[in-house]
């Protein structure tokens, strides 16, 4: 992300991304990926509320740090912000302007178990002004692996808006999902998350199966961009033979919030987090969350409170579907706050 203060020259900070969401961010129109990017086009909205005008990048779309170095004497850039400690850090090393960084998820649950990564994150570290984390215990995590970061890391929980698009048709969602049943009748569980390993959507393919077959009015449907190439390939094969359970691709965010807010409830299967947008996006819309108990949602979500969390995706570990008042009254349990 770079830019520059209205109406004077170029200022402010390229944003190399993390991959969470591999595809390019568009600021008008087009498609809005979840994940990673939603939290780079809240920082870019900041930024420019502030007087910059930003330019977003994505990490994935550069190859070197050499090719940054080039972009910041071309766009006379003084500051950079990078997403995910490894993916768009490395690339800000040495690059000659002040940066920050912000902690993604699977930089500090993932990358940091890998030797030459642990040790390319650390000498990024040293350079960056500062670093955020979403939650104490990512920075707890990040000071026990880099202690001489200690002073510069701050926690800052992750903040969402959701806009659902007023003309959103969910009988059109339903259809295109291949759902052919009337909406009234229906339980749709909605898994929202780029198509990579990480996010596991497979995870609960077979019990969500299983639950369909008893009771036919239930659903799973993961909608996300497809991230991963090889990955997306072995999702679409295991959905296409699986009942009970469909794929979408990528969607407008408005639509995305609108889906959100017409499903049963949230999913989250994921290995790693962060922070979820999807997770605090559907508290903001009042939708009940189920979430995979790992740290990053266990920050997020407390069972039984403001969603419930899950370790065991076999037959019977799932709660039943309850009945339309109940879902009512769980719908409007409060939530954590944003």
């Amino acid at each position: 992300m770079a830019g520059r203060r209205r109406g004077q020259q170029r200022h402010a900070a390229p944003v190399p991304g993390g991959a969470a969401a591999a595809h390019r961010q568009r600021r008008h129109g087009g498609a809005h990926p979840v994940g990673a990017g939603a939290g780079r086009a809240s920082a870019m909205d900041h930024l420019e509320a502030a007087g910059h005008v930003c330019l977003l990048k994505d990490a994935c779309d550069l190859e070197s740090s050499s090719e940054i170095a080039r972009l910041i004497k071309a766009e006379n850039l003084e500051a950079a912000l990078a997403l995910h400690l490894y993916r768009g850090g490395r690339l800000l090393r040495g690059c000659g302007i002040p940066f920050g960084i912000i902690f993604g998820g699977t930089d500090l649950n993932e990358d940091v178990s890998h030797r030459e990564k642990n040790e390319v994150m650390g000498r990024v570290l040293e350079e960056a002004r500062f670093a955020v984390a979403f939650t104490e215990s990512m920075k707890e995590t990040a000071q026990t692996q880099w202690p001489h970061a200690r002073g510069k890391i701050y926690v800052q929980s992750q903040g969402v808006v959701t806009v659902p698009n007023a003309a959103f048709s969910w009988d059109t969602f339903l259809h295109r999902s291949g759902i052919n049943q009337s909406a009234d009748n229906l339980h749709i569980f909605l898994l929202v998350c780029g198509l990579r390993q990480v996010k596991d959507p497979l995870y609960l393919v077979d019990v969500f199966s299983e639950w369909h077959r008893e009771e036919p009015n239930v659903y799973m449907v993961i909608a996300g961009p497809e991230v991963d190439p090889v990955f997306t390939r072995e999702v679409k094969a295991r959905v296409k033979r699986t009942a009970g359970v469909r794929l979408l691709g990528e969607m407008p965010q408005e639509d995305l919030h609108a889906a959100l807010k017409n499903c049963f409830a949230v999913v989250n299967s994921s290995m790693s987090e962060g922070m979820s947008a999807a997770i605090l996006e559907a508290m903001d819309l009042e939708v009940p969350v189920l979430a995979r108990n790992i740290p990053g949602n266990a920050a997020v979500v407390k069972h039984e409170v403001t969603g419930l969390l899950f370790s065991d995706p076999q037959p019977g570990t799932l709660p039943p579907t309850p009945s339309p008042g109940e879902a009512d009254a769980a719908a409007k349990e409060p939530r954590a706050p944003v």
